[in-house]
Order: C-alpha cells, then sequence, then structure tokens
C-alpha cells in the first residue's frame, strides 16, 4: 500500500525538512517488505486566498484516485503508536492501494473534509504548527514500520 503524505503549504529546506526527510527515507525502507511505500509528498497552496474551502478543494484533487483519506486534527481520535501501526496494516491487508494523510495548513482543515475522512487522528490536546505535524506523522509513520516489522525502534 503506498502511503501518501498530503499537506497545506510548501516546505522549505530547514530541520523540518531535513527530519521528515529522513524518517519518511526510514518509512519506505522499513515498509517495503511489510507492503508499504511511500507513495509520496503533495503539497498544495492556495494563491488565491480562498482560505480553507479552497486548500480543500486543492487536496481534493491531489489525491490519489481511490486512495483513502485519513486527516490529522486537533479534534481527532487520539491513538496509541501501536494503534495507528494496527489501523495502517488493516488498510494494507484488506488490499487498500492508497491512503493518503493530510495535513492542513495554519488554520487547519475544512470541516467538510474532515467530515469525508475514513479517520480523524490528533497528536494530542495541543495543537502544534502544521510544520511540526509533518515531522511528527513521518516519524509515526516509520515507527508504524518499525512495530509492524518486529524491529527494535519502538520501545513499548
Amino acid at each position: 500500500m503506498r502511503v501518501h503524505l498530503c499537506a497545506v503549504g510548501r516546505l522549505r529546506g530547514g530541520p523540518e525538512r531535513a527530519l521528515i526527510d529522513d524518517y519518511l527515507t526510514r518509512f519506505d525502507r522499513t515498509g517495503r517488505a511489510l507492503g508499504l511505500s511511500l507513495g509520496g509528498v503533495i503539497e498544495v497552496e492556495d494563491r488565491k486566498g480562498g482560505g480553507m474551502a479552497a486548500e480543500a478543494e486543492l487536496l481534493r484533487r491531489a489525491l490519489p484516485k481511490g486512495a483513502v483519506l485519513w486527516v490529522m486534527d486537533e479534534r481527532g481520535e487520539l491513538l496509541s503508536s501501536p494503534g495507528f501501526a494496527e489501523r495502517m496494516a488493516g488498510l494494507r491487508d484488506g488490499g487498500q492501494g492508497d491512503l493518503a494523510i493530510c495535513i492542513g495548513g495554519a488554520d487547519g482543515l475544512a470541516r467538510d473534509l474532515v467530515a469525508e475522512a475514513g479517520l480523524s487522528i490528533s497528536l494530542g490536546r495541543m495543537v502544534w504548527p502544521h510544520m511540526l505535524v509533518r515531522v511528527m506523522l513521518a516519524e509515526q509513520m516509520y515507527r508504524a514500520a518499525s512495530i509492524l516489522s518486529g524491529g527494535p525502534y519502538h520501545r513499548a
């Protein structure tokens, strides 16, 4: 199953980019033997100032056809790392070809896009900057692959 990280905004070079690239490379390397791979990073940017509704439409158009949609949202479900891994494995084992996980911009995601998602995930009760959410999601993707492979990275 290809996992696509979809986000509002363009990530420039810097420490966040280095972390994201590192974790996504680890995810792809670890996940391949498990039937998981990085489908890519999809970035959209609303240059016309249409707000969250315009961003949601750009994301919808960029999503791979037939992909299951998960979103990152502060009001979403709190998952443990093993729980996240189990959900991902469940889709893979069910024959799903693509999973798209969306991260909103500074204002989050439009409520209608969140409502369309098969899963809404929260990283906790605190609100995080969207660029750090990318880092944290990339790390959790790698952690999920490590958990599913029985690797030593996750020590819980």
